[in-house]
């Protein structure tokens, strides 16, 4: 019935502007561009983000994507450094994980275990 993922939604007020953040801040490419939403490709992975232009009512996401990168603190180090917020750096014993927000308040994670 359902064969797998195909993305992850998430709303943002100005879709030109964000798939720039996101190209430029994140390194994602725009791989699909459409009326009033763009598909971005993240890293090797194959399950896309798809950001579509609409009402941004909260500030928060209850459902947000998590990505691994094996240079978590380096990761967190350059967000932090460009203006991004960032959320503290943790350790849980068998994640390093922080939580950072795009210009719209969209919460999304950074991830990394052996």
């Amino acid at each position: 019935m359902i064969d797998r993922v195909d993305t992850l939604c998430m709303i943002v007020s100005n879709v030109e502007r964000a798939a720039r953040w996101y190209e430029q801040t994140l390194g994602f490419t725009v791989v699909f561009t459409g009326e009033g939403y763009r598909v971005l490709q993240v890293g090797e992975g194959s399950v896309p983000i798809t950001i579509e232009e609409g009402d941004v009512i909260s500030n928060t996401n209850h459902t947000y994507p998590i990505f691994f990168s094996k240079d978590s603190k380096k990761l967190h180090d350059q967000l932090e450094s460009s203006g991004v917020s960032v959320s503290d750096l943790h350790n849980d014993g068998v994640n390093q994980f922080f939580n950072f927000y795009d210009p719209d308040g969209n919460k999304l994670q950074v991830c990394y275990f052996e």
